[in-house]
């Protein structure tokens, strides 16, 4: 496993692709409302991008159809864009990755349309909690396998579980590369495999289930993935860069 380190001119280019998505995340998440469908989102996510002079990233990535990851109630990653209708008490999850100038940027919300459950409230919050914990504690020297290590305990601790199989990554001049940043621990053995380095760009992005952590993908599109279980998940996702020892997030305004 090659993980490339980054100059920090290099993690600069990549800052600019960040602050787009986030500025495009932000402007969606004032924006979308209940009454809107998922293909208006996706359209009013891809003008807003484009506007701010990236390119969104997704549209066509492995055959990916549209420039936006519209995952609704229960789909936790990957969905498509569709003529469905927003309505108060869903859960909608915007996941969006920029181009600029050959360097990529990737996060992702869940948001709530209108007002929503506790229970739904309580799911948001572990994905973006469980996010901004593990940020906190990244730092140089640290093993990818103890961060996954202590997402999925902090997951777990909530009552939720990770969705498995799906996974952070690594992110510059490709959209997707190593490393592969589970969030669960794979194996026994938190102490062993590559370590975190200055100079490493890479995306954190729990996913969250409620009890079955088993994905089940879609058999009708190929894409939108749920848990086997059919209740509803969120995600959260941040780009980081780690600079002088700890992570600097990218994709914030």
């Amino acid at each position: 496993m090659a993980i490339p380190l980054r100059k920090l001119n290099e993690i600069e280019k990549l800052r600019i692709a960040g602050k787009a998505v986030a500025k495009t995340l932000s402007y969606l998440s004032e924006n979308v409302k209940s009454g809107m469908t998922l293909l208006d989102v996706d359209k009013m996510g891809e003008e807003y991008l484009l506007s701010l002079g990236a390119k969104p990233s997704f549209k066509g990535l492995y055959g990916f159809p549209n420039a936006i990851c519209t995952s609704l109630n229960e789909v936790i990653i990957h969905g498509i864009p569709t003529n469905q209708v927003l309505k108060d008490g869903d859960i909608l999850g915007i996941d969006i990755g920029s181009e600029v100038d050959g360097w990529y940027g990737d996060a992702a919300i869940t948001i709530p349309i209108g007002k929503i459950s506790k229970e739904d409230e309580e799911l948001i919050a572990c994905s973006k909690d469980a996010l901004y914990y593990a940020i906190s504690i990244i730092k140089d020297g640290m093993r990818f396998k103890e961060l996954s290590h202590a997402l999925e305990k902090f997951i777990t601790k909530r009552g939720f579980v990770p969705l498995i199989r799906f996974c952070g990554h690594g992110i510059g001049r490709e959209p997707h590369c190593d490393p592969e940043i589970p969030n669960y621990l794979e194996g026994n053995n938190a102490k062993q495999g590559p370590k975190i380095k200055n100079g490493m760009v890479f995306c954190l992005e729990p996913m969250i289930c409620q009890k079955d952590e088993e994905p089940a993908i879609d058999k009708e599109d190929k894409w939108s993935v749920r848990s086997r279980d059919g209740l509803r998940g969120s995600h959260y996702e941040h780009q980081v860069a780690v600079v002088n020892g700890k992570a600097e997030i990218l994709t914030s305004i």
